[in-house]
C-alpha cells in the first residue's frame, strides 16, 4: 500500500475533531487513511496489523475483492428504492441468508441494534399474538454482563454502570439473570416471558464462553416454557468462532438470530432478524419498517457475504487458526497474562495489571504495529480478519510477549 497525499498529520487530524466530534468514543491514537486485507495504514504510511476487525464487521478483511466488486457493480445500477418498492436485490439477499442459517424468514435492517430492537418488537408482538400474554404484560429475560447496543431501549437492560448512568427512565419488561446460570433463568421464566435474549459468547465483557451445555440448555428451558430464544449473534455469528453460528457448537437451533457487523462485509451496515415463520409472520405492514433496511447495495454486499461463507471455507479458517490462537496464548500464561478464553479466532485476553490496563496493553501494540483494543480492566480482545495467516498471528502475538516482559 502506498500512502496518499495529505495536507493534515494525524496529530493535526485528532485535535481538529475534539472541538466538532461528541466525545462518545475514547479511540486509539491512530487515523487510519487506507487498508487493504489485514493490514491498515495511517496518513503517515505506518502500516499496522488489524487484530481487532471492526469488532467483526471485518471478518473478511478490508476491502475484500468480491465484496468490493459487488458493491461496485451495484453502485452502477441501483442504491436505494425504500421498501415503498420492492427492488432486484432483496429475494436473493433473503433466500441465501435464511438458508446460510437454517431458518426461514429474514426481517432486513441496518445496524445491529436495530437488529437487536426489532427482535425485542416481534418477539413482544409474538407473545400477544401467539403465547397469548396479556396485552403489555411481556417480559423478556437477558443476561447480565450482556452488550445488545446503546439505544435507550437496550441500556435500559444492561448492567454497565457506564452505559446506564444519565439515561434514563428506562424501559420496563426485562428482567436480568446472571450469565451462564441456567438455574437463575429459569426461574426468571414465566407464563409472561415472551423471550430469552443472550450472546452465546458475550463479548464486552470479555469474550465470555460458557459452559457446555448452556446454550442447549437454555433451549430446552424456553422450549418447555413456550417462549422464545432469540441468539445475539451479531459479533459471534458469520464465521468468526469456526462455525457459521456460535450456537452451531452446541448444535442449538434458536427461534430467531440477529445478525449484523460481518454482514455488511466491513462496506455498509447491513444487519437482520433471521428468525422461524411463525415468529416473523407476526409483523403486517405499516408495524415495523427501516428506509434503508434491505436497500439494494446491501443486499448485494450481503449477497455476496453469504456467498463467502457457502463454502465453509472462512469457517475452517477461522477454526484452524484459532489453534495456533489458543497455543499462543497459552505460552503466554503466568508471563504476563493471567488468563484468556477464546473460541476460533477470538480470545479476550486478561493482562496482569502490574504490567498495565487494558488500553496501556493496546497503545503498547499499537507503537509496535499491532491494533487491538481494550475492554473492562486489564482485558484485551483479539479478533483478527479470518483472513490472517498463521504467520500474521504468531508474529502478533509474539509482538504481544513483548510488550508483557518489557512492562514486567
Amino acid at each position: 500500500m502506498t500512502a496518499p497525499v495529505r495536507t493534515r498529520s494525524s496529530a493535526d487530524l485528532i485535535r481538529a475533531e475534539e472541538p466538532v466530534l461528541a466525545h462518545n468514543y475514547h479511540p486509539l491514537p491512530v487515523v487510519v487513511a487506507r487498508a487493504e486485507g489485514t493490514w491498515v495504514e495511517d496518513v503517515e504510511g505506518r502500516r499496522y496489523l488489524d487484530m481487532l476487525a471492526g469488532y467483526s464487521a471485518l471478518n473478511f478483511g478490508h476491502r475484500h475483492p468480491a465484496l468490493i466488486e459487488a458493491a461496485h457493480r451495484q453502485l452502477d445500477t441501483l442504491t436505494l428504492t425504500s421498501r415503498a418498492f420492492h427492488n432486484d436485490r432483496l429475494a436473493e439477499f433473503a433466500e441465501s441468508l435464511a438458508e446460510l442459517t437454517g431458518l426461514d424468514m429474514v426481517l432486513p435492517m441496518n445496524t445491529g441494534a436495530e437488529a437487536v430492537e426489532s427482535g425485542i418488537k416481534v418477539a413482544r408482538k409474538w407473545a400477544y399474538e401467539v403465547k397469548g400474554v396479556p396485552a403489555d404484560r411481556a417480559t423478556i429475560v437477558v443476561a447480565a454482563g450482556n452488550f445488545h447496543g446503546r439505544t435507550t431501549t437496550i441500556v435500559s437492560f444492561s448492567t454497565d454502570p457506564e452505559a446506564r448512568s444519565g439515561f434514563g427512565p428506562f424501559t420496563p419488561g426485562f428482567r436480568v439473570v446472571p450469565y451462564n446460570d441456567l438455574a437463575a433463568l429459569e426461574a426468571a421464566v414465566d407464563e409472561t416471558t415472551a423471550a430469552v435474549l443472550i450472546e452465546p459468547i458475550q463479548g464486552e465483557a470479555g469474550v465470555l464462553i460458557p459452559d457446555e451445555g448452556y446454550l442447549r440448555g437454555v433451549r430446552e428451558v424456553t422450549r418447555r416454557a413456550g417462549c422464545l430464544f432469540i441468539a445475539d449473534e451479531i459479533q459471534s455469528g458469520l464465521g468468526r468462532t469456526g462455525r457459521t453460528l456460535a450456537v452451531e457448537h452446541e448444535d442449538v437451533m434458536p427461534d430467531a438470530v440477529l445478525l449484523g457487523k460481518a454482514l455488511g462485509g466491513g462496506i455498509v451496515p447491513v444487519s437482520a432478524v433471521v428468525a422461524r415463520r411463525e415468529v416473523l409472520s407476526v409483523l403486517r405492514p405499516g408495524e415495523h419498517g427501516s428506509t434503508f433496511g434491505g436497500n439494494p447495495l446491501a443486499a448485494a454486499v450481503g449477497s455476496a457475504v453469504v456467498e463467502l461463507l457457502r463454502t465453509g471455507e472462512f469457517q475452517q479458517r477461522a477454526a484452524e487458526l484459532g489453534v495456533v490462537l489458543r497455543d499462543g496464548l497459552t505460552a503466554l500464561v503466568g508471563r504476563g497474562v493471567l488468563g484468556f478464553r477464546a473460541r476460533g479466532l477470538w480470545a479476550g485476553v486478561d493482562i496482569d495489571p502490574a504490567i498495565g490496563t487494558g488500553r496501556e496493553i493496546s497503545r503498547r501494540l499499537m507503537d509496535r504495529g499491532i491494533l487491538v483494543k481494550d475492554t473492562h480492566g486489564s482485558t484485551i480482545r483479539l479478533a483478527p480478519p479470518l483472513t490472517v495467516t498463521a504467520a500474521e498471528l504468531r508474529s502478533a502475538l509474539g509482538t504481544l510477549g513483548e510488550v508483557l516482559r518489557e512492562g514486567s
